[in-house]
C-alpha cells in the first residue's frame, strides 16, 4: 500500500470555502480517477510561524505504479483547478509514503 500525502497551508480567510471545495469537489474528483481507494483529511495542530491553517490529505493507493499513472494522467489537470481557485492563498507540498506496517 502507498499513500500520496498533500500538505496544504491556507490563508485563514479562505478556510470555509477551501474546506467545502475540498470535500465536495476535489477529493471526490481525486477518488474518481480510480487510482485511490480512500482519502483522509486532517488538520495539522501545530502553529506555523508563517501563519495560516495547515491540512494534510492522505490518498491511499495500491502501488507506486498506480501513483505514477496519476501523475501522468491526472495531476496537472486537478492541480490547475486548485491553483485557479485559490492562487496566492496557499502553499502545498507533496510526500509519497510507503506503508510498512498496519496494526
Amino acid at each position: 500500500m502507498y499513500i500520496y500525502n498533500v500538505t496544504v497551508n491556507i490563508d485563514e480567510s479562505i478556510e470555509q470555502d477551501w474546506l467545502k471545495w475540498m470535500n465536495d469537489t476535489h477529493i471526490p474528483e481525486m477518488l474518481g480517477t480510480g487510482k485511490f481507494t480512500k482519502a483522509l483529511m486532517t488538520r495539522v495542530m501545530v502553529e506555523e510561524e508563517m501563519g495560516g491553517l495547515t491540512f494534510s490529505v492522505q490518498y491511499t493507493t495500491d502501488s507506486k505504479e498506480t501513483l505514477k499513472k496519476y501523475y501522468a494522467e491526472d495531476e496537472e489537470r486537478l492541480s490547475k483547478k486548485h491553483t485557479a481557485l485559490f492562487e496566492g492563498k496557499f502553499v502545498a507540498f507533496r510526500t509519497e509514503l510507503a506503508v510498512v506496517g498496519n496494526h
